[in-house]
């Protein structure tokens, strides 16, 4: 019905096009001088335009090692919170450092790749800092999402968040859905083609 109006508001046959249908909608429409991925320079920038025009900003974090539907319908969910989603992910020696040795699985520049061609997803930063503490000064996030089954007091970056004007929330995971669930599964198979010689005939 929106579309339609849009569509009959002009003179002559005209179309509807996303950013007029977006703008209708009161939705941020995206930049295409804008990439997805930014860095903090970047992102300070996006954050102040945004909020000019009276957008909210939702803020995460994680390595996101093997995306998976798990981390999808929580950044889906986390979307919902506010105007603009920013998702920063672990660098590569950070994943190692809170991880261990023979993480990520996947360098930060597919992860950040795949979080950005997530249509929930406006922007993606890769921070070096265990914590994410300097960006969450830049980005003074309306909303500070962070997901598992645990009270928002649990969440070591609550204070800061909370000083800075924002509110924490946590979004419970998809049952049975983890990277290390899946990074095990996958090894474990990989243990049994060795002992089976058999298996490696089998289609994957």
């Amino acid at each position: 019905q929106l579309t339609a109006t849009i569509t009959v508001s002009d003179t002559g046959t005209c179309v509807c096009r996303r950013d007029d249908l977006l703008a209708a909608l009161d939705q941020p429409v995206p930049d295409p001088g804008r990439p997805p991925v930014v860095d903090a320079d970047e992102l300070a920038a996006i954050v102040e335009a945004q909020r000019d025009n009276g957008r909210s900003v939702v803020f995460t974090n994680g390595c996101f090692d093997v995306l998976h539907r798990g981390h999808v319908r929580y950044l889906e969910q986390a979307r919902t919170l506010g105007d603009l989603l920013v998702v920063a992910v672990n660098s590569d020696e950070s994943v190692r450092r809170l991880k261990g040795a023979d993480r990520p699985v996947n360098p930060v520049e597919d992860r950040a790749a795949l979080l950005a061609a997530l249509s929930c997803v406006d922007h993606v930063v890769v921070f070096e800092e265990d914590s994410p503490a300097s960006l969450i000064k830049i980005v003074r996030p309306d909303v500070y999402v962070k997901g598992g089954d645990y009270p928002p007091e649990m969440v070591p970056e609550a204070p800061l968040v909370r000083r800075l004007g924002g509110q924490v929330r946590t979004l419970g995971y998809v049952p049975d859905r983890s990277t290390s669930q899946i990074i095990e599964r996958i090894r474990t198979h990989g243990q049994e083609r060795e002992i089976d010689p058999s298996m490696s005939s089998k289609p994957s």
